[in-house]
């Protein structure tokens, strides 16, 4: 079905709000899209604790009375900004009951997930247009990859263990990212705004795409399949790639059996791109001399994992998309759709519902 042959037929929009959001964020989308009927009831929202908290205050709970209205509300929508409740069984419950249900926005630049996880049915996959906030966290992300290139250059860990012990030793050179050959696994939108910063820091950036497209940053372009041939010159490699059937483990055991000794690895994407088990062994062994991990298969990483505990990783919770704009950017993205929605265009970050991605 086409966003044309799905948009409402009185040329308004009836929105309803399924994750929290600021009635300032509302005003804003109103603004930019006064055709949309912004519905919400913030009573029935979980709090939020900070920027980028679509799920909410995890203490919080409806009484029966209230789950009642919130489903009714989010039954009686046309688009939804959000996911209810940020959970695949509550879209799975949504979709079967509203026939009505054209588009949802989800959350997430990796929103397909939640698709595919509510396990929808072809009626529905062709009824429902489902969009991500894709691009929103490429800068901060981007950031991230940049910072963990730097901390494995500048020896990052050496550093934090010498000043932990008071210990004032003798002088060692440390590596430049200026110069340096650096794999980008993924040219989405996270991909190439790293790609942008590595080049302005004077790296050669070699990025791994489908498409043989120029892309500003990037001086060599590799098939995904090619990964192992080009990472024996690397000095580091950056994941950015979405979780999905076709990418998981694709940085496997063969690629970091390829890698130079002391690449840098930063992974920031989805975990299941990468063999954990494999780049567990790579940086036991030294083959991967500093690894700044974002993302894991599992989340939350498990207490036994050797990666807390290791010298040469660094373990952030999956928050270094989060930053204080996220919500206006998603926003701003949800009423740029909005209006291609209601003009019959096809929206941004459409969900592939063969991929999911």
């Amino acid at each position: 079905m086409s966003a044309h042959d799905s948009k409402p037929l009185d040329g308004r929009l009836r929105v309803v709000a399924a994750t929290p959001v600021s009635e300032e964020l509302i005003s804003l989308v109103i603004r930019a899209e006064p055709r949309i009927d912004f519905i919400r009831e913030q009573d029935l929202l979980p709090p939020s604790r900070f920027p980028g908290d679509h799920s909410g205050d995890p203490s919080f709970s409806r009484t029966a009375e209230q789950q009642k209205a919130f489903d009714d509300l989010v039954d009686s929508a046309q688009a939804l900004y959000g996911v209810p409740d940020e959970t695949p069984a509550a879209l799975t419950r949504t979709a079967g009951v509203n026939p009505g249900l054209r588009w949802v926005h989800t959350m997430p630049a990796g929103g397909g997930a939640q698709v595919k996880a509510a396990g929808l049915t072809d009626e529905q996959l062709d009824r429902i247009a489902f969009s991500t906030s894709a691009g929103v966290h490429a800068e901060p992300l981007a950031e991230f990859a940049v910072f963990g290139l730097l901390a494995g250059a500048k020896t990052l860990p050496r550093l934090l263990a010498q000043q932990r012990d008071k210990v004032w030793s003798g002088r060692w050179a440390m590596g430049t990212v200026s110069g340096q050959r650096i794999v980008i696994v993924g040219l989405g939108s996270i991909g190439r705004a790293t790609a942008l910063k590595l080049k302005a820091l004077g790296a050669t950036v070699v990025g791994t795409s489908r498409r043989d497209t120029a892309i500003e940053g990037v001086d060599e372009i590799v098939h995904p399949d090619r990964l192992a041939d080009v990472v024996g010159d690397a000095d580091g490699i950056v994941v950015t790639l979405p979780g999905t059937s076709s990418t998981e483990g694709l940085v496997s055991a063969k690629v970091f059996g390829a890698v130079k000794p002391g690449v840098t690895v930063v992974s920031v994407g989805r975990g299941t791109v990468v063999d954990e088990i494999a780049m567990t062994a790579a940086i036991e062994d030294g083959r991967v001399g500093f690894a700044a991990l974002d993302v894991f298969a599992s989340e939350p990483l498990a207490l036994d994992s050797p990666l807390w505990t290791h010298p040469n990783v660094l373990v952030s919770p999956h928050t270094a998309a989060l930053n204080p704009a996220e919500d206006r950017l998603i926003a701003e993205l949800f009423a740029r759709n909005a209006t291609r929605f209601l003009d019959g265009e096809e929206l941004i970050n459409r969900v592939d519902t063969v991929e999911f991605y």
